[in-house]
């Protein structure tokens, strides 16, 4: 292989499908210039199905755009963008209590609240990405107010409904990982030492509870103390999710030289969770297995997700950076030519979201409430930079 042409002709790829098909996408079908923010309940062709706004995907659409900003180019209508749809979130969706609701109407009334506190944490990595484009530390400050509030609300008894009955102690994979990448993308422009406390809480809780070597895995819910729980809830690994989070320890152990024990922890888990997620059949990156390898319970269970495939690309590139190894550049030549090969629409453009086992399109639509303008296009930016820090050691 080639590298050099190899990682120079990504590049380019992901730079001009970012700019020439993902964005103007999202800024033509998804931009609500009537009201802020966006929609993303969108069909195969960009029409809108339903009006609905995910709260998470306010936050998550406004970072993209600051991000993609920051990272590709000074596009001022992407940064316009991020603008009006913090504009929108600050406005419509906090409720009093300062929790944020999971979905409103086009218009800003709320329709849902959840025991989650994940659109907490993509506004506050919007506010900091926007601060960062524009040099206003009123958006930093305002993230860091909205991270130490869902700090608060996730220390706080009672104040986040419970998932099951009192008696039932389990912990979840998902907030423990998310809070690593908030506290990252927040210290960009916040230095405050409760963000490397909180990057080295949920390290911590990584290894000691959620990675099990008996299986090879991290598993996604774990006991109080790390306890394996035989159910097939608790028996879960999202191959998927665990390759998210590894990248992010990656970027972490980047920040701090490479710190070796740090990168061999996120290659440990980016090499359990490969071998566990690869379809050795079809390829791609399957959605969930049993970690004893039992029928697993969720019905979309041997799908593949637009998502998964996006996190492994960014994982694979960085693997490749951090370590020089070239079976990571074979992973990224596995998961891309299979992912670009499936996921996008040549017809009418940006990617569909869900697609069965072998590849075929399960159905069309390019959004709805969980998939929208988040991990594709930052996997494209985020890819973009890492494939320009590989050039820079030719």
């Amino acid at each position: 292989m080639d590298i050099k042409a190899y990682i120079s002709e990504w590049a380019r790829s992901y730079k001009d499908d970012l700019t020439q098909n993902i964005m103007p996408f999202w800024m033509k079908y998804g931009l609500d210039r009537e009201h802020g923010g966006v929609y993303t309940c969108v069909d195969r062709d960009g029409t809108l199905m339903d009006t609905t706004k995910s709260v998470w995907f306010q936050g998550r659409f406004a970072f993209v755009c600051a991000y993609a900003y920051n990272n590709v180019e000074k596009n001022e209508e992407w940064l316009q963008a991020a603008k009006t749809t913090i504009d929108f979130i600050e406005k419509y969706c906090f409720d009093k209590d300062g929790h944020m609701y999971f979905s409103v109407t086009a218009d800003g009334r709320p329709l849902r609240k959840r025991r989650y506190v994940f659109s907490e944490t993509f506004a506050a990595i919007a506010m900091s990405e926007y601060a960062l484009a524009t040099g206003d530390m009123h958006y930093a400050e305002r993230a860091m107010q909205v991270f130490e509030d869902t700090q608060r609300f996730l220390a706080t008894p009672g104040f986040l409904a419970p998932k099951f009955e009192p008696e039932v102690q389990l912990q979840s994979h998902s907030i423990i990982m998310i809070l690593i990448n908030v506290g990252s993308r927040l210290r960009a422009v916040v230095d405050n030492p409760k963000l490397t406390l909180q990057i080295n809480d949920s390290i911590d809780k990584l290894r000691r509870y959620f990675m099990h070597p008996e299986f090879k895995a991290l598993l996604e819910c774990v006991g109080p103390n790390g306890e394996f729980v035989d159910t097939n809830m608790t028996r879960v690994i999202n191959p998927g999710h665990c390759i998210e989070t590894s990248w992010f320890l990656m970027e972490e152990a980047r920040q701090r030289n490479w710190d070796k024990d740090l990168m061999d922890t996120a290659l440990t888990i980016f090499n359990w969770s490969w071998d566990w997620g690869w379809d050795k059949e079809y390829g791609g990156i399957i959605n969930f297995r049993d970690c004893r390898n039992l029928p697993p319970q969720d019905y979309s269970q041997d799908m593949k997700f637009w998502w998964p495939q996006s996190e492994t690309i960014i994982a694979s590139l960085y693997a490749y950076l951090g370590t020089g190894d070239e079976e990571y550049l074979y992973r990224h030549r596995q998961i891309s030519e299979w992912t670009y090969a499936h996921f996008p629409d040549k017809e009418y453009g940006e990617w569909y979201g869900y697609l069965h086992r072998d590849g075929t399109v399960a159905q069309p639509a390019k959004g709805n409430l969980f998939k929208g303008p988040f991990h594709i296009p930052r996997m494209m930016i985020k890819s973009f930079t890492l494939c320009n820090e590989i050039l820079e050691k030719f």
